[in-house]
């Protein structure tokens, strides 16, 4: 099991953010930021990637139960064909921080880049997610909370299982675009299809 730190600083308010969704074909980019309370520790945090469906879920209620703070930011898959990616998941970090109910002293950024936040200094740490409870429990958050709306979608788009692929580019999902063609969700300046095929909206 990993062993992650607690802190960056110690006794200062940290905020971890991380983002879930990125490589997606279809749907929002969800991010999250999680204050931790250090005196109430959660067992088992660790990188989303790293944890199975269920303990995803049992850590997912112990963070919104014990954390002094945490807030979800989503940015669409609209918002991210206008403004691409990369500023797509910056804004869906700073949505979450805009809704924490206590003000972080200092941000926890997974990854090697980031839009700062207006007057809150901030660090990015490439791998956060492994290394950081915070980052950790913000990593949790943001994929649980993705894959909750790609399983809402899939209701309505049964064809593309995102209640598998969560949005991701498996053959599967590729080969159903091919199929069916693209649907109000997926995002239209990524390369869908392999051979780059343009692709009739679903109606």
């Amino acid at each position: 099991m990993a062993n992650l730190l607690a802190f960056h600083e110690i006794g200062r308010l940290e905020a971890g953010c991380d983002e879930a969704g990125r490589g997606c074909l279809s749907g929002p980019v969800v991010a999250a930021a999680v204050i931790l309370n250090p005196e109430k520790p959660i067992l088992g945090l660790n990188d989303s990637k790293q944890i199975n469906e269920r303990n995803r879920l049992l850590l997912r209620e112990q963070i919104m139960e014990h954390a002094l703070a945490y807030a979800i930011g989503v940015v669409t898959h609209l918002e991210i064909d206008e403004i691409n990616i990369l500023n797509a998941s910056f804004l869906a970090m700073h949505r979450a921080v805009d809704q924490l109910t206590s003000k972080p002293d200092f941000l926890l950024i997974d990854g090697n880049r980031f839009k700062p936040y207006p007057t809150i200094p901030h660090t990015c740490i490439i791998k956060g997610d492994g290394k950081y409870q915070s980052i950790a429990a913000a990593s949790i958050l943001a994929k649980t909370e993705r894959d909750d709306i790609m399983e809402k979608l899939h209701k309505d788009f049964p064809m593309y299982r995102w209640d598998k692929n969560k949005g991701y580019p498996t053959i599967e999902h590729r080969n159903a675009i091919a199929k069916h063609g693209a649907s109000p969700h997926h995002r239209m300046t990524f390369q869908l299809l392999a051979d780059k095929s343009q692709l009739e909206l679903f109606d």
